[in-house]
């Protein structure tokens, strides 16, 4: 059980092997990287960072966020597998994904409890223990 004392939960990643891929999938969002995570995804999938940007990523203001898919459930990051329910990049994911629930908009004071619930709902590896 991973723990942090700015959030009200803590994250059992045993939990995400038989998920399905429920924090990769659903409601259209970003799945923001940096350059240096977009240059190891390419040369992690063997092809050039040109051809690997214009065919898997967009620019959002002076970020870059993976495209999505239409998916089995809504849409998904473009990497995911919708048989497997895997992702193909789990080994060079980006900071956002590895972080995951541990997100800014999570911490204490920042969220409400409604959407605390709501995360502990999506996630069976979020284990709330402060809902009231």
């Amino acid at each position: 059980m991973v723990e942090n004392n700015d959030f009200d939960f803590g994250f059992d990643g045993k939990e995400c092997e038989d998920c399905g891929g429920k924090c990769c999938t659903g409601e259209s969002g970003y799945i923001f990287a940096t350059i240096d995570e977009l240059l190891q995804v390419s040369d992690f999938l063997g092809i050039s960072f040109d051809k690997f940007t214009q065919r898997y990523v967009k620019k959002v203001g002076y970020k870059f966020s993976f495209l999505e898919k239409k998916s089995i459930d809504g849409v998904a990051c473009v990497f995911f597998d919708d048989i497997t329910k895997k992702c193909c990049i789990y080994e060079v994911r980006p900071k956002q994904c590895v972080n995951f629930p541990f997100w800014e908009g999570y911490k204490k004071n920042n969220v409400t409890n409604k959407e605390l619930e709501n995360l502990c709902k999506l996630c069976k590896g979020v284990k709330c223990s402060k809902i009231s």
